[in-house]
Formats: C-alpha cells, structure tokens, sequence
C-alpha cells in the first residue's frame, strides 16, 4: 500500500492572505474608507458622553471642559482643506495612511492623559489626523469606485456612515463609560486604527503626486486665529471681559485673521480663494452653516451635561437619550434631497427646516430639575426634523455656481464652517452659561443642600445657553430669509466628481 504524503499547506495561509488582500480589492477598500469615516465622524460625539466624568477625573473647570471638544473640532477644521491639498500633491493613500496612524497614536496618549494639559494636546493632535484622513478617505472613494452603479452604492454607504457616526458615538461613548472607563472613549480608536492601517496599506491603490505649493500661513493664520478668538470668549467665561488675557486673545485673533485674509488674497495656491465669497447665495449659505452648526454643538455639550448631572441619567441612558434626534435628522435628510427641494425650492426647505431647528431649541430652555422624558424627546424629534431638512440644501447653495478649478477648495470649506462654527459657538455659550450660573450662584435661596444649590445653578447657565443657541439659529433663518434668493431650477445634469465629494459634506454635521 501506498503511504501518501500531506499535502504542503505552509504557504496556503499567506498565498490566501494577499490573495484576499490584493490591490484594489473593492469591498476591503469600501470597508477601509467607511471605517476611517465612521472613527472621525464618531470622535466629534463620543466624548460628549463621557464629559462629566472627564471633568471630574480631571479636574477641569466649567470653562475649561469645553476646549477637550474644540481642541478636536478646530484643529480638525482649520486643517481641512490644508489636508486636502496634501493628499493631491503627496499622495491620497499615503496622506490617508499617515492621519489614521497620528489619530490612532493621539488616540492612546490621550487615554493615559493625566492632567487636562496631556489630554488636549492629544485631542488636538486627533483633529490634525482627522484633518488628513478625511479628505484622503473621499476622494479615494470617488477615484476607486468609477462605475455609476458601483459609485452610487459606495456613497450611499459612506452617506449612512456619515449620519449614523453621531448616534453610535454617542451610544458607544455611553456604553464605554459605563462600563469600562472614560479612557476607553479614546482607546477604542487605537485598534481600530491598527485594523485599518493593516488592511489599507495593501489594497489602497496610490495617486500621482502633483506638483504644487503647500499654503501654510494660511492655515495657521486661520487656525490660530480662531482658536485665540474662542480662548478670549471661554477666558471670558472664568476670568471676565475686562481681563487682560481676555482682551490680548481677542486682539490676537483678529490680527492673525486679518493677516489669514492678507494671505489668501495674495497666496498662489490659497487654501482659501476669496472669490467663494464673492456670490451673495454661497456666502450668506456658508454663514448660515456655521452659526446652525453653533447652536447645535452647544446643545450637546450642555444637554450631555444636564442629563448626567441634574437628571441623574446613567452614562449610556444619556447616549441613547439622543437616538430620536439622529433618526430625524437621517428621515429629514432623505425627505429633503429626495422630493422637497425639487418640489418647494431649496430656499422654502431651509426656511421650513431652520424654522423647526429653532422651535425645538427653544423648547429645551423649558427643562429644569424635575424634567422628565416626554419633556426632552419633543424638541429633539423636532430639532433633528429641522436640522435633516435644512442641511441638504444648505450644502447646494454653498455649491452652486463654483468654478471647476474651486470645487474642492469649496466643498471643503463647507466642513470647515461645519468644524469652526461649532467651535466658536461653543465657546459663546459657555460664556452665557459662566455669566448666568455666577449670578444664579450669587442670588440662591436659603436652606438649599450643597447638591440641590448645585443642580439650580448649572439649570439657571444651561437655561440662558439654549436662549443663546436660539438667537444663534434665529440668526440663521433671518439670513436665510433675507439674504438668500431664490433661483430657477437647473436642468438635470449628470454630477462631476466634484460635486458628488461636495454633496457628501452636507452629512457631516450630523
């Protein structure tokens, strides 16, 4: 009898491993993009949950509290379209590759933090990688998918990520607190980052370097100009308007701003052409994006707050506290770029929706101690409503009528008005909210307990910062109102890769 030998299988694992993980392979390259989308996209909310026990763990002021989200969102928008540019003249992959290994790496120093300086740094170097990834991630997905049929799935994919990053990372940021540690909200990034750099590195195929010239002074003039304009408004918050701290921040910002515009109007390659803003429409659209996008982050930022720490909200009852908002704005969303801009016009939709926006912020300055479900869930179904609806064609007019040549540049700055305008919005409201809850402080009523005179003060701040964020959207539909007119319809065309990246910017403020 004949004894036969196994067969050789040493080398079946590997063969199959690059077989499995060849260049270009669509469905690991869809996964790569969606998953580097989601980690950004998550990141803005995630620590919103864990805030409370941040602050505590931490020892950060009120005040203060507010820089571990704009430290993220203004490095991240004022870099943007700095990222964008690297990625055409480096490389898409190898720009994208190396801001998912700094935002993993920023990641992990984060969750060690051990005082609030360390975990702002990292936070800030988060937003620097998100800043290179992003852009990388979409244009990759608009250059590996060239099949309409092919393409249109991919962006419906990356379209539902986008929306859905907002509720999963406020669930996964509940989840993650409650059960293991605040750090966790930050370490969960690390092995996703790993997982992604693995399975990228083989199967992203690698663009034409271009030649080209970086606008550096640009993007640090803006973004040390806003940042010194939001660290005079939360330095207001805590030391007041007449401090010299206060009064040199907002000195500085306006000089580095005012040497931004110098910059841009005279840059060969401006990371932001000035003539984006010469049309009334695209300019009155990205205004009214920043200050929609003010009040919304504000009401994150105190509403988390006042679920945790007056209503006495678990960390993942908070997270899912807020799933009715997403949902509406995903079923507003839908509503409005599938029938009703074609049907009403884009300027009735924005109208219609921003109305709606401030209806339901407005209804959230009705909370107080005692406050239960029903008393929230409304004017979030109502505020998701708006905002789902006026997003979309927010995102159009801030489009329409672009050169070619400044497609990129402006369906970039649609995200970085998304990033900036939450950012500064913040940091107003959390000066509203020092103002309030110091003079609440000073004017409490007798017999009151350490922890009941605690729970009226923040309730008095978080009262007078959802007026604020009202006035911000009030703002918002009077620009729309009276300064965007309304044109007539365009004919059908089929969307320029270009547009179709511009479109996509409109779910990221979700």
């Amino acid at each position: 009898m004949t004894v036969q030998s196994p067969p050789n299988t040493a080398g079946a694992a590997p063969a199959v491993a690059r077989r499995f993980l060849r260049p270009g392979h669509p469905g690991l390259v869809l996964t790569a993009i969606l998953t580097a989308q989601l980690m950004v996209v998550l990141d803005a909310t995630i620590v919103n949950i864990a805030l409370q026990d941040i602050k505590g763990a931490l020892h950060f002021s009120p005040a203060g509290l507010s820089w571990v989200v704009n430290a993220y969102t203004l490095t991240f928008g004022g870099l943007l379209l700095l990222g964008a540019r690297a990625g055409d003249l480096l490389g898409r992959k190898r720009v994208f590759l190396a801001g998912i290994a700094l935002f993993a790496l920023a990641s992990l120093a984060g969750g060690f933090a051990q005082n609030p300086g360390e975990l702002l740094t990292a936070r800030a170097i988060q937003g620097i990688g998100g800043a290179l990834a992003s852009p990388s991630a979409l244009a990759l997905l608009m250059t590996m998918f060239p099949g309409t049929r092919e393409r249109t799935r991919a962006i419906g994919l990356y379209t539902a990520v986008s929306i859905g990053g907002a509720a999963v990372g406020l669930i996964a940021g509940g989840m993650l607190s409650e059960w293991a540690s605040w750090r966790w909200v930050l370490f969960v990034n690390v092995p996703i980052g790993l997982a992604l750099l693995v399975i990228a590195r083989p199967v992203l195929i690698e663009t034409p370097r271009r030649s080209g010239h970086f606008d550096l002074l640009g993007a640090l003039t803006s973004t040390l100009g806003m940042t010194a304009l939001v660290y005079g408004f939360v330095h207001a918050a805590s030391d007041g308007w007449s401090n010299a701290g206060t009064i040199g921040s907002f000195a500085a910002g306006l000089v580095l701003l005012a040497a931004f515009i110098r910059t841009e109007s005279r840059a060969e390659s401006p990371i932001t052409p000035l003539r984006l803003f010469a049309d009334r429409n695209r300019a009155s659209a990205y205004l009214a994006r920043l200050l929609l996008v003010a009040g919304m982050m504000g009401m994150f930022f105190f509403l988390t707050q006042l679920l945790r720490g007056v209503l006495g909200y678990s960390d993942l009852k908070t997270g899912f506290a807020f799933l009715p908002l997403t949902v509406m704005v995903f079923l507003g969303s839908q509503l409005s770029s599938r029938g009703l801009v074609e049907r009403f016009g884009e300027k009735v939709v924005m109208v219609g929706g921003i109305t709606l926006s401030t209806t339901g912020m407005a209804l959230l300055t009705q909370l107080n101690e005692h406050s239960g479900y029903l008393a929230l869930v409304v004017p979030l179904l109502i505020f998701g409503a708006g905002n789902g609806l006026a997003f979309v064609p927010l995102t159009t007019a801030a489009l329409d009528g672009v050169a070619p040549e400044d497609s990129g540049a402006a369906s970039g700055l649609v995200n970085v008005m998304q990033q900036v305008g939450g950012s500064l919005g913040l940091s107003v409201l959390v000066t509203v909210f020092g103002t309030a809850s110091s003079n609440a402080a000073d004017n409490l009523r007798p017999g009151l307990s350490a922890a009941e005179a605690a729970r009226h003060v923040f309730v008095a701040g978080a009262h007078s910062a959802f007026w604020a964020a009202s006035v911000f959207l009030l703002a918002t539909w009077l620009l729309v109102a009276f300064a965007i007119r309304r044109r007539p319809a365009a004919p059908d065309v089929d969307y320029t890769d270009a547009e179709l990246e511009a479109e996509l910017q409109a779910v990221l403020a979700e």
